[in-house]
């Protein structure tokens, strides 16, 4: 049996098209080297069978392929890696939040290169000693000058928990009008993205470009968040489009859906009182519409649900304060529970020390502003008494000395100084001197600091790997491109002699094969 003539053009008319659309392909790659978010395409080819039966052939009769047939270019790209990126990624992301929290802390209590707290306070110490000179027995100045000490030093105590509260403001802020805005803006550029990317699937293009800009939208939204990410495919054949679902499953087992397909969600921040603490519900990408639907879970408050992620570091630094609250975190209330104790410490010291007649009346010399029990470093005050002179540093709680005021006993003084310089008081999670519980503080910010920075390059180490391996799937090589484009330009010169060969066979066949005559 003699095959069809043309077959062997058509199949060298395939080989060329195929040729010249890889070598369009390895083009666009190179073009785009450099492109961020660019993924690897690359030229799908499968070989054409043959087809048609041949009834009178014999078994001898072989059959071969009618040639090479395109179908379609896609990316180059390891669903595996994306997961283990987008996982990796959101760990960061916890890491980088808390670290950058804790940088701000230790901006607060350094006082390395600056005067403040600890300061202040040896400053108090010293101007207690010079009461305990003979020279200064009934000297009206020296109790001025103590009072003037502990004003500085309450300035810098107010100050630092001003900045605690302006920091607590300023993450807060950041969380609702940059992190969660960023959020519910990908989702809603995303769903963009899956219209468009339906619409030109639907029109026969296979919308790669628009996949990339999705990808890294993906990307992003994994760092605030641990994501999963799902395609389905819609229709067959030349209708069949590609749907995105993305997911997010909270600690407790809840799976909310961010997006799914047209339809997103949305995340919503709240407040209480002085900004703490914070929640963080969800609108649910299926439910929302339906509140009535029993699976709805709209109204789940996720802010200590979250595993991973830029939300999950900042909130916990906010809500969370380990030993004072019972949690697993210690956040800006640790460092300010911490503090505040340092200073009802103080406070209730001097005002028990300062009382008369053995301890029984009250001479206090600081105060509340706003009118509670307890010390805080945003509440105390010099005592209006000790201001306006009613009340005085008591020298001496020996009430057989007579004058208290100007005796030349210091028995008192010199038991502030003791008790300030040198006795040990517990601070709830720490017992030492007053300036050893304040530079717990320090200490303890310092340790974890090292620690969320060490955590922090550990994860970002583990991340790169992962990128350079996607790059290594998913990104451009020049060489392997300069490669493709040499090895596609031989195949597009065989296919050109092939054609060739098939003319001169042709010619021999039609002019010089069964001349009549000769």
């Amino acid at each position: 049996m003699i095959r069809s003539t043309f077959s062997g053009f058509t199949m060298a008319q395939l080989a060329l098209s195929a040729s010249q659309r890889a070598i369009d392909v390895a083009g666009q790659n190179l073009s785009n080297v450099n492109t961020s978010g660019y993924t690897r395409q690359r030229l799908d080819l499968t070989s054409i069978n043959p087809i048609g039966a041949s009834f009178s052939s014999s078994k001898f009769d072989n059959k071969v392929g009618q040639g090479v047939m395109m179908n379609g270019i896609t990316q180059i790209r390891d669903p595996y890696l994306d997961i283990q990126y987008r996982n990796q990624i959101a760990k960061a992301g916890t890491a980088d939040a808390t670290d950058q929290i804790l940088e701000k802390i230790g901006n607060i209590f350094d006082e390395t290169d600056s005067k403040g707290i600890r300061s202040a306070f040896n400053d108090i110490i010293s101007q207690l000693t010079n009461i305990a000179q003979p020279s200064e027995a009934g000297e009206e100045s020296s109790d001025a000058l103590v009072r003037s000490a502990c004003t500085v030093f309450l300035n810098a105590i107010h100050q630092n928990a001003t900045s605690i509260e302006n920091m607590i403001k300023d993450v807060v802020d950041e969380l609702q009008n940059s992190d969660i805005k960023n959020v519910n803006s990908c989702i809603q550029q995303i769903l963009e993205l899956n219209t468009t990317i339906k619409n030109t699937q639907i029109m026969g293009n296979p919308a790669l470009e628009l996949q990339d800009q999705r990808n890294q939208l993906l990307d992003d939204l994994a760092t605030y968040l641990p994501i999963e990410v799902t395609y389905e495919t819609e229709g067959t054949g030349s209708q069949a489009v590609d749907t995105l679902k993305v997911t997010f499953r909270d600690i407790a087992g809840n799976v909310h859906n961010l997006i799914s397909d047209n339809k997103g969600g949305e995340f919503q921040l709240g407040t209480a009182g002085e900004g703490i603490p914070v929640s963080l519900k969800i609108k649910d990408a299926l439910t929302a519409d339906n509140p009535s639907d029993p699976t709805n879970v709209n109204n789940i408050d996720v802010a200590d649900l979250m595993s991973n992620g830029v939300l999950k570091g900042k909130i916990d630094m906010l809500n969370k304060s380990e030993s004072f609250d019972g949690t697993d975190t210690k956040g800006i209330g640790y460092y300010s529970s911490m503090f505040d104790t340092f200073v009802n410490t103080f406070a209730t010291l001097m005002n028990g020390m300062n009382a008369t007649e053995n301890g029984t009346v009250a001479h206090d010399l600081f105060s509340t502003s706003d009118g509670s029990d307890t010390f805080t470093a945003g509440n105390i005050k010099i005592s209006d008494e000790w201001m306006n002179g009613t009340v005085t540093l008591t020298r001496t709680q020996n009430t057989g000395a007579g004058d208290t005021e100007n005796s030349t006993d210091y028995s008192n003084i010199l038991k502030m100084i003791h008790e300030l310089s040198n006795k040990d008081h517990d601070f709830a999670v720490f017992r030492g001197t007053m300036l050893s519980g304040y530079d717990n503080i320090q200490n303890t910010q310092a340790i974890e600091r090292k620690a969320s920075s060490s955590i922090l390059s550990n994860h970002i180490s583990v991340l790169n790997q992962i990128s350079d391996s996607k790059d290594a799937v998913s990104g451009v090589n020049l060489d392997e491109e300069v490669m493709d484009m040499m090895r596609y330009q031989q195949s597009y010169n065989a296919a050109s002699r092939l054609m060739t060969t098939l003319d001169q066979l042709l010619d021999k066949l039609i002019n010089e094969t069964g001349v009549v005559g000769r």
